[in-house]
């Protein structure tokens, strides 16, 4: 900039104080300034923005608005106020979560559902609220909440792949209900155990994965996973952006040198074609597929597919097709911002594997090496749960959770219908909150309802009649087990519950609280913690610990917003 101009800021300066009938002399002497000294439109963009300001009249004190040019800032100028910063879009997407109501034993006494194993929704949600932010409500998914969590675990027949635990307790938040726990355990095998395993890393090294929480820990937690390979295990990778590629072909799992090369080598860039990446992963794993052994393809993405088969109905079925192959899929999500964790989760549901979301080196430990043989050794595969419950002893219920897991009734019996897997390890639990026929109910009665002719007498001390159907890995036909829930599981005070129980109670009125505590009454944060702490029981790793923590920091959000 001249000194003319210089001197035609400073002026501008002086008179913004004056009357309005002066504005448009200033912004015309400004004009011809800079016209007789030539300044070319590109060199003045460079220099200068457009912009809108506001003076004040100085003697009838009345707003006057008039357009002006803003300099470089290191001259002269006249102050404007700055553009707010840029803020990345948050973008995440997350299924609509619909809470189950309360059911009316005398219309509907049979509930049937999948099983779930996955546990992204908590960790989910851990971060967030570490951030100091409440998540969604449609983040929220009860269950995983709960089975995020170990129970103590009983040893588990020859014949059969799990054992059943019951207990039924008074509800913490009700006291006119009781909650009905029913855990499904399995045996954990010991990792020299565990079947040949042939996996596919399918990493996204797409731009959006560009962040030390995304890519940069992706790599770190590949790497404790494929420190616990053996020789005749095989790994390869994959890595899919605009295009996708093979990174490792199969090799021995035990190359730890080669592996870790090749993760090391990882960088993002370009859009996400997450389709033309999940084709080539699975033809990588076809092609040394392992009979008998677990064939797995591990996506790790934020699952922000944006190119290449965005129709996410073509991916879902891909996954279904090679499921029927013997080829499973596991997904493990990273990162904020645009999270997909509706893909993510449907994925994994109907590739036969589990989700879990990564937010710490601490959670990749717990998920790839602590239950390696639960993420990869399935015991029993499309595991669904039918309860009919006695309508002399249980007059409503509601499930706790498990949403998008409802079957139909008559889905129990056909073997056709997906249900969820278990692995070995895994601990099952859902909750179910029952008003027993001597409580009052929140339905009322039917004026003209029937009773149903009962095939067992229903005065007898069954509280409801359990069926498990699962088939065992690479069978098609389902086997059957059942059992009932009997008075002598019922036990009379909070206090005498077992700690499995209570701590399992806290964390669902916990998820519950933070989906908007619907069915929680006036039961507080702090009720919460007690409840957790008090059932806390041996806490070895510390989640325990943590999950009362997490208690305190949403309570300290919530009170501050």
């Amino acid at each position: 900039m001249t000194t003319d101009i210089m001197q035609s800021e400073e002026i501008i300066e002086r008179l913004v104080v004056e009357e309005e009938s002066k504005s448009q002399a200033l912004k015309q002497r400004l004009e011809e300034s800079r016209q007789k000294k030539a300044i070319q439109p590109q060199q003045l963009a460079e220099s200068a923005v457009m912009g809108d300001a506001m003076v004040s009249d100085a003697q009838s004190n009345k707003a006057t608005r008039f357009d002006f040019y803003q300099v470089n800032p290191a001259l002269p100028s006249i102050a404007i106020m700055p553009s707010p910063p840029f803020v990345q879009p948050n973008t995440e997407n997350y299924a609509e979560v619909k809470q189950n109501g309360i059911q009316a034993v005398q219309d509907n006494p049979v509930s049937t559902f999948s099983i779930d194993v996955d546990t992204g929704s908590y960790t989910n949600a851990r971060r967030m609220i570490t951030e100091g932010q409440m998540p969604p409500k449609n983040a929220i998914r009860v269950e995983e909440f709960i089975n995020y969590f170990s129970y103590e675990s009983k040893a588990v027949a020859d014949d059969k792949p799990f054992h059943v635990l019951t207990e039924v307790l008074p509800t913490p938040w009700n006291r006119q209900t009781r909650l009905l726990r029913l855990t499904l355990d399995t045996a954990k095998t010991a990792s020299q155990a565990i079947k040949p395993s042939n996996l596919v890393f399918l990493i996204d090294v797409s731009g959006s994965m560009n962040a030390p929480d995304k890519l940069g820990l992706l790599k770190k937690s590949l790497k404790l996973l494929s420190r616990q390979m053996r020789k005749e295990d095989k790994v390869s990778i994959v890595v899919y952006a605009g295009a996708s590629g093979v990174v490792l072909e199969p090799t021995a799992g035990n190359d730890v040198l080669a592996i870790e090369s090749a993760l090391d080598k990882l960088n993002a860039g370009g859009s996400t074609n997450g389709g033309a990446g999940i084709e080539l992963a699975y033809k990588m794993a076809e092609s040394v597929f392992i009979k008998g052994g677990n064939n797995r393809v591990i996506l790790a993405t934020d699952g922000d597919f944006n190119v290449g088969t965005v129709n996410h109905d073509a991916l879902i079925d891909l996954v279904e097709q090679q499921r029927t192959k013997g080829i499973e899929l596991t997904t493990l999500g990273f990162g904020a911002g645009n999270y997909n964790d509706h893909l993510m989760e449907q994925l994994a549901n109907k590739g036969n594997g589990n989700h879990a979301y990564i937010d710490s080196l601490f959670e990749a430990r717990k998920v790839l090496v602590e239950e390696l043989s639960s993420t990869l050794e399935t015991v029993a595969a499309d595991v669904k749960i039918q309860i009919e419950f006695n309508p002399y002893h249980v007059k409503e219920y509601r499930l706790i959770g498990y949403e998008n897991r409802h079957l139909q009734r008559e889905d129990f019996n056909n073997d056709k219908v997906d249900a969820g897997e278990i692995g070995s390890g895994h601990s099952v639990t859902a909750l179910y909150e029952i008003s027993m026929a001597n409580q009052p109910g929140s339905v009322d009665d039917l004026r003209y309802a029937r009773s149903p002719k009962a095939t067992v007498s229903d005065k007898s001390d069954e509280i409801a009649f359990v069926k498990l159907r699962y088939k065992l890995p690479g069978e098609q036909n389902s086997q059957l087990s059942s059992f009932t829930v009997n008075q002598d599981a019922v036990v009379p005070a909070l206090s005498q519950a077992s700690n499995d129980s209570r701590f399992a109670a806290a964390v669902a009125a916990f998820a519950q609280k933070l989906q908007g505590g619907k069915y929680l009454q006036d039961y507080s944060w702090q009720a919460i913690k007690e409840l957790a702490i008090n059932a806390k029981g041996k806490d070895e790793k510390g989640l325990r610990s943590g999950f009362i923590q997490l208690v305190e920091m949403a309570e300290s959000i919530e009170n501050i917003q």
